[in-house]
């Protein structure tokens, strides 16, 4: 295990790849499953971020997370709603401020500084 950087994520790699293989599920609907079942456990904003790549590359729009939100709600109750809503808003913002890091990187790159 001394080899590997990224055990933690080497290792939700690994689970998320034998469920997919194992999933009868269409890659979207798996996404907005996984979405409904982030909102029910009150994930926190990094479980959102690491599943927004995915679901954006799927097809995932806000309209659908929105929808996603409301269709729960009544099961999960106002509390996760609003939280996940809150978790949701942080992990974009945190996706905003990486792509904006990285654009100046490049930016400063490529003006030689």
């Amino acid at each position: 295990m001394a080899d590997q950087e990224t055990p933690v994520l080497d290792a939700l790699a690994e689970i998320t790849a034998a469920s997919l293989e194992r999933c009868t599920l269409e890659a979207r609907e798996v996404m907005l499953a996984r979405i409904a079942a982030l909102v029910a456990v009150d994930a926190p904003p990094a479980s959102y971020l690491l599943n927004a790549g995915t679901a954006s590359d799927v097809g995932i729009t806000m309209e659908d997370v929105q929808g996603i939100l409301i269709a729960v709600a009544p099961v999960v109750g106002t509390p996760k709603v609003v939280a996940a809503s809150g978790n949701l808003a942080r992990a974009l913002g945190f996706a905003v401020a990486v792509m904006e890091a990285e654009l100046e990187a490049q930016l400063d790159a490529g003006n030689g500084g």
